[in-house]
């Protein structure tokens, strides 16, 4: 057994509830800061005089960033100190709110929105480790109470940026975000344990193993492949919300797209249940069934467009699918090499938050074009994929 397998098994010992909870915490609040901006769209297009399209630049450069920020930063879990590597992240996330939060002008704010979603990107440090750090017979609930956490996060983060930006402006939510990050930092500093490396690659080489585990591994590129397309979807709909809230029909704002998202808590919740489903009996089914409900929900958000009702009940569906099926196509990842967790994570959460990227693009050109109903179209097509992805053989 190696230093690295030693160094987990003896802090798994120690991984107390106290500390998986603030795991989850930690990587919900980061998470968070990707996406308080989609709740005040509509404010930004009044602010800046902006047409729906355009204000729609900021959720898309915000995932763009998340998407590299895996990519070019998370590996860095396998080759550094962890601890030390999560809070210099989480130092540069918070002087990227502050950035954000004084933006004189759009473009500004565009530019500091990407940062914050390349700095976010610790919550991806944050996962592989509390996975790491966790016994094997328990890796499958750990993981899934960290991921709902961070689902909890997201859902929040439009509950609190709508009220926040309805009453004292958009400004106010990254000075919000900046002082939560803060506080999170310090948590962290003074509990997270310090967990080694488990390789001693280069930089360069650390990058390049990422195409090797992607060559070698079959399972895990049919699984980015399936997350790429369920995410895509999700975010399609949560980046064009705001704008069909502020519609005649509806006629509501940023608090409205709050306490909607924080219907979605519902299925947040069932992250730990799914992630000791997988653990017992394998992820495959879990996926199958989430990508099946993303359909139905996108369904209910099409037949039902003027129901609050129908919105509700398809957000319940589709947060309850979305979760389930990133936990259960975790695990299969996380299982492919306990020393390259980082990196697997980096393939997995690059591949699917690039996948945000292009559902808050074309989603937000399907909204301009087509309305609500071509998001809706949007969102049955990509979950349909990724259903006939997830049981091919």
């Amino acid at each position: 057994m190696s230093d690295a397998m030693q160094t987990g098994r003896v802090l798994s010992e120690h991984l107390s509830a106290a500390l998986i909870r603030l795991l989850a915490v930690g990587a919900g609040a980061a998470v968070a800061n990707s996406y308080y901006n989609q709740a005040f769209l509509g404010h930004l297009t009044a602010d800046f005089g902006l047409t729906a399209g355009t204000a729609a630049i900021v959720p898309v450069l915000t995932q763009a960033g998340n998407a590299l920020g895996v990519l070019f930063l998370a590996p860095l879990g396998d080759r550094l100190e962890r601890k030390s590597l999560i809070l210099v992240t989480i130092a540069a996330l918070v002087a990227a709110l502050i950035g954000a939060a004084v933006s004189p002008g759009f473009v500004w704010l565009a530019v500091a929105s990407f940062a914050v979603g390349l700095f976010a990107t610790v919550a991806q440090q944050i996962v592989p480790l509390a996975v790491h750090l966790a016994p094997p017979d328990k890796q499958g609930r750990v993981l899934g109470t960290v991921t709902g956490g961070i689902l909890i996060g997201i859902l929040l983060a439009r509950t609190v940026s709508g009220i926040v930006s309805d009453l004292w402006g958009w400004p106010y939510v990254f000075w919000l975000a900046a002082v939560v990050m803060s506080i999170v930092g310090a948590a962290l500093a003074r509990w997270l344990p310090r967990a080694m490396p488990t390789t001693d690659l280069s930089y360069l080489h650390l990058l390049g193993s990422l195409w090797t585990l992607v060559r070698k591994h079959s399972v895990l590129r049919r699984v980015v492949a399936v997350q790429f397309l369920i995410f895509a979807a999700f975010i399609s709909f949560w980046s064009n919300l705001a704008l069909l809230m502020a519609e005649p029909q509806h006629e509501l704002g940023g608090t409205a797209v709050g306490l909607l998202a924080l219907v979605g808590v519902v299925g947040a919740l069932s992250a730990p249940i799914a992630g000791r489903f997988s653990d017992r009996r394998g992820p495959a089914v879990v996926v199958s069934m989430g990508a099946g409900l993303v359909i139905l929900a996108f369904l209910i958000f099409g037949l039902w467009q003027g129901s609050i009702i129908g919105l509700v009940t398809g957000i319940v569906i589709m947060d309850l699918a979305v979760q389930s099926s990133q936990v259960a196509n975790q695990s299969r990842v996380y299982a492919l090499d306990p020393n390259a967790r980082s990196r697997l994570n980096t393939i997995f959460m690059a591949t699917m938050l690039a996948g945000g990227a292009v559902g808050a693009g074309i989603g937000g050109a399907a909204y301009a074009e087509w309305g609500w109903s071509g998001t809706c179209a949007l969102g049955v097509i990509s979950a349909t994929l990724a259903l006939l992805l997830s049981w091919k053989p």
